[in-house]
């Protein structure tokens, strides 16, 4: 209970911090809003050539090169299998930001500790957008643990995630309204592979058996996937992965296996498999036997080059593995077969 009460602490303290950085970029952007002249360098320029786009996390950087196609250079901050919770921005990342031309982030406080970095690209005149500024409130979920925090993992609902690509699309073409064309239609052609990836996922998530649609991972970023697909979802450990699960919690995860005879748990690719083996041991002790049903993406992508390092494989991984291991039925190789054996 004492590391509940750090952590609620800790968000709400991450929560002012939040409404600061709100009203900061509020003014810092104010002169760099539509209809500003770009800063020399971007399309619109004096320097030929394309302009750069710097990216916090790698779904938004595969949104920016969809869309920007060849107009810019994007570059990403936070690599594979790294937790952007915890990440903090080196002075390579810092010039990087404010060498960019455009900077993307998600927001809803996913990339917490890069807020003085953000901030200061902002102040320097950059043009920094959040990539989830057209989120519905009455989309966003808060957990009661949090309150006055929105849960930043949007991009697990394929659907919602596509909100971000009109963001990226709009704020590209106020830089460069020249380019305006080629990023609508640019986005319209990833918007249609994204309703294509929000369908597989419904229909093979769909065979899932009803009683076995409880999905435990590491840490809770699949509240808008389970919304979105029908699953109950159970985090080990709190919203960010600053937090520990502790005994009772561990233990109440225990009586929810054995109880609903779960034969499945995840783990995640950026965060510690230490307290999914301390369920499947507690199951054990009590007569029931849990696997762990694959190594899920949650708060960064596959490795870069790969199928799964793009944003669609993600997902596309994450779906057809939860679904053959609890019980319903997808292709061994995703929807497209190109998932690694």
């Amino acid at each position: 209970m004492h590391h509940r009460r750090h952590h609620r602490r800790h968000h709400g303290r991450v929560a002012r911090c939040l409404h600061a950085l709100t009203l900061a970029f509020g003014a810092a952007l104010a002169g760099c809003g539509p209809g500003a002249t770009p800063e020399p360098g971007g399309a619109g320029g004096d320097q030929a050539g394309p302009y750069t786009i710097a990216t916090t996390v790698g779904m938004i950087s595969d949104i920016a090169q969809e869309v920007a196609g060849d107009r810019a250079t994007v570059g990403g901050l936070i690599g594979p299998g790294v937790d952007p919770h915890l990440y903090r921005p080196t002075r390579t990342d810092v010039q990087k930001l404010l060498d960019a031309d455009v900077v993307l982030y998600n927001g809803l406080l996913l990339e917490g500790k890069m807020t003085d970095s953000l901030i200061r690209a902002a102040n320097a005149g950059k043009r920094v957008h959040a990539v989830t500024e057209l989120m519905d409130e009455q989309y966003l979920l808060e957990p009661a643990e949090f309150a006055g925090h929105h849960d930043p993992h949007v991009w697990m609902d394929p659907a919602a995630w596509a909100k971000a690509v009109e963001v990226v699309r709009d704020r590209l073409s106020e830089y460069d309204p020249e380019g305006a064309a080629a990023y609508s239609a640019n986005a319209g052609a990833y918007l249609t592979q994204l309703g294509a990836l929000d369908a597989y996922a419904a229909g093979v998530l769909a065979t899932v058996p009803e009683g076995q649609r409880v999905l435990v991972t590491a840490h809770d970023a699949f509240n808008y996937f389970g919304r979105r697909f029908g699953f109950e979802v159970v985090g080990i450990q709190g919203l960010s992965t600053e937090s520990e699960a502790g005994v009772r919690d561990i233990e109440r995860l225990v009586d929810l296996l054995v109880e609903r005879k779960v034969g499945a748990v995840f783990v995640e690719s950026t965060v510690s498999e230490r307290n999914i083996n301390a369920l499947i041991a507690g199951a054990k002790a009590r007569g029931h036997t849990v696997v762990i049903g694959g190594e899920l993406f949650s708060d960064a992508m596959g490795d870069a080059g790969t199928y799964e390092g793009t944003y669609i494989g993600m997902i596309d991984h994450n779906v057809t593995t939860i679904a053959r291991a609890l019980g319903g039925q997808a292709p061994d190789r995703g929807m497209q077969g190109r998932l690694s054996p």
